[in-house]
Parts: structure tokens; sequence; C-alpha cells
């Protein structure tokens, strides 16, 4: 009897792509779009390993929808594989999502919203409430964990920054009230609503219907003391700051009014929401039904590139994920489109409040979720399915 022969070799090992150093089998795989390298990642195990690293999926996932990528290719997003997020940005595209509803109420409202990573802040007429976000934002208690009071009118927007929670109100007021702590201080700012305040570097800026866009300071005791104050021709419904913590198209520090955005607009194309996306570009939509796209290094007089919602509705709201997706809300029906500015039109459009109409309040957006606050509901969309 001979000796037995030795087991065949794993069928891993037989790959002659393993026969090559690894520099050029990452530069091989380089060539591949998303479909073939799943492929080539399911003919066995160790592939399976090797085409999951997130360095082969980041060049394919900064050109995919809402990825966690910048526009400068900066990875925003930490503990999510660049490949799970490439997975689901095709269900951005495809508009494949489950929707739910996190909250209801009885009172038809305006409600505002802000996102971070473990809680959700919701304004609900005279009160903040913050909501805990369970893991990989799988829902929210809808217990709230902690509720900002103490105003006698309706938040009508607040934001956060350096710990707290910045709000305008009905009354007239700005309200500060620490994110960890009992704090708050409040002091009248207008003599009508303030319609939106934004806050950056100890600075805050707020605009109201009384045709006023005003400067406060924050430092330690001048809390609350109006630097600025400039005269504007309407009343003032959104406003936002620079990331250079200097502009707002008008200069923090001198208080002047540096420039407008646009020519020739018509009368009652109001802007209804702003957002920077980086210190020289930003996105406006209002009234007019158009999504606008503004660099301010090129021209203040003509926008980059705008869209038109299909639907001439007026726009309440937008986000953008700084790359290449935009998000914005609508004034009929609950209406949410998704937008590509690759793109001329509509990417996707999700309507939640048929068959009857309220308008889209509020909206943010995670890699894997998108929120939107109506009058009297709160709906997520799960794109992870």
């Amino acid at each position: 009897m001979g000796r037995p022969s030795s087991p065949p070799p794993a069928e891993e090992n037989r790959c002659p792509l393993w026969g090559l150093p690894e520099e050029l089998l990452l530069l091989i795989c380089s060539y591949l779009d998303a479909r073939a390298l799943g492929r080539l990642g399911q003919t066995c195990r160790r592939l399976g390993r090797f085409t999951s690293r997130d360095v082969l999926w980041r060049r394919l996932a900064r050109s995919c929808l809402n990825a966690g990528f910048s526009a400068l290719g900066t990875d925003l997003v930490e503990g999510i594989p660049v490949k799970e997020r490439v997975k689901v940005s095709q269900n951005w595209r495809r508009g494949r999502c489950q929707r739910n509803l996190l909250l209801k109420w009885k009172r038809k409202l305006m409600p505002w919203m802000q996102l971070d990573s473990e809680y959700l802040y919701l304004s609900q007429a005279e009160d903040i409430q913050a909501y805990w976000l369970r893991p990989n934002h799988t829902g929210l208690l809808r217990c709230p964990q902690a509720v900002f009071s103490g105003r006698r009118e309706d938040v009508c927007r607040f934001v956060l920054a350096n710990g707290h929670i910045v709000s305008g109100g009905g009354d007239g007021n700005i309200a500060l009230h620490k994110l960890n702590s009992s704090f708050s201080f409040k002091f009248l700012a207008h003599e009508q609503e303030v319609n939106c305040v934004d806050c950056q570097g100890g600075i805050i800026v707020s605009g109201s219907r009384d045709r006023t866009t005003k400067v406060w300071s924050l430092s330690p005791g001048r809390a609350g003391q109006c630097l600025h104050t400039i005269q504007t021709e309407d009343r003032v419904w959104s406003i936002a700051i620079s990331p250079l913590s200097s502009l707002f198209l008008g200069s923090l520090f001198s208080g002047q009014l540096v420039t407008c955005l646009g020519t020739d607009f018509h009368r009652g194309a109001g802007v209804l929401d702003i957002f920077y996306e980086t210190p020289s570009t930003l996105l406006s939509c209002g009234y007019d039904t158009y999504i606008r796209y503004w660099d301010l290094r090129t021209s203040t007089r003509l926008c980059v590139k705008k869209w038109e919602e299909p639907h001439d509705s007026a726009l309440y709201c937008i986000r953008s994920n700084g790359n290449h997706m935009i998000a914005s809300g609508s004034s009929y029906y609950g209406v949410v489109r998704l937008w590509d500015k690759r793109q001329n039109r509509c990417l996707q459009s999700f309507s939640l409040s048929s068959p009857v109409s309220s308008p889209v309040y509020c909206l943010c957006f995670s890699t894997t979720h998108l929120y939107a606050t109506l009058a009297s509901a709160l709906h997520v969309l799960d794109f992870t399915t």
C-alpha cells in the first residue's frame, strides 16, 4: 500500500490572484465598479475579506449619493464600513425605504428639529423636547429624556451650539438652555416674533418679523448685549452664519450689509431656508419654488445652478450632505424630495401626509435615515432596508 495522498489545497489558496503582490491586487480592484467588486468578493472567503476593505470602496463612495463623504473626500462618518454605506446609498438613489410614524400630536404646530449623534431635538409649541435615538437610529424612545421650557409663546426655530440650545420664539425673546444642566438664560431681542436664529463662536444672529437682523454677544459679562442692528426691507424668515463665523451676507464685525444674493426677484419670492455647505457655497429655497446653489467666489448676482419644484409648491426647508445630495420639504402634502446636484430633475419624492395636506416644516438626515416634521407628526424614512 502506498502512502495516503495529501489533502487537496483549500479552494481559496488555489486562486491565482493570491500569487500577486497585494499592491498590484489593490490596483486591479480599483478599476472595478461596485457590482463587479461585490461579485469578486463572493468567489471565496479570503477575497470576501479583501474586497471589504474601506480603501477599495472609498473611491466609489465619493461619487455615491449620501455615502458620508464631503466634496473634498473627507470621511464624515465613523464606525460604519464604507462598503455598507455604498450599498445603502443605492437605496437613496432608487427611493427604497421603509416609512414609519415616530410621533403624533393633536395640535397643529410648526415644529423645528435638530439632530445629533444620540438625540433628536424637537420643538413642541412652547417647549423643546430631547428624544433619545436607539442605536443605529432604529427608533426613538417616545418619552422625552429632557424638556427645555420657559416660553410664553411657541418656539419658531432653534439651533444646537457649544453645548447649548439657542432658540427664538413668538414672544420676541431669545433663550439659551444648557444641554446637560438646568441653566437657562433669556432676553428680549425683538419687538415681534424671532423667526430665526443661528449661533457660532460666542455670537448669536437673529431675524424677526419686525424687519431687523441683530447680532448679539455671548461673551462673559456681555451676554445678551446687542452688538449690531441691521435694517432689512422685509420680514426675516431664515438666517445662517458662514462656517467662517464672520459673515451671514453681512459682517458680524462691522454690522454692515455686505451683499445681496440675486436680482430681479418677484415680489413675495421670500427665502424660507438657507444652508451653508462651505464658507463660500450655500443653498437657498423659498416661496418661488426654486432651490438655488450659490458660490460667493464667482457671483452674488447669479446662482451657479437652480432646480425647480415640479409641482410649483413653495419650499419650506432644505438640507444637504455637503456633497451630491439635497433634500427639500414642500408646502403641500408633506412632500419630501431628494435631488442629485449633478442632475437637473428631482431624483425621488415621498408624500408623507396624503390625503391630508401639511407642509414639511423641517427635515434632517444621516447616511441611513431621513426625519421630517409635519404639522402634527414626525416621520422617518429608513433606507437601510
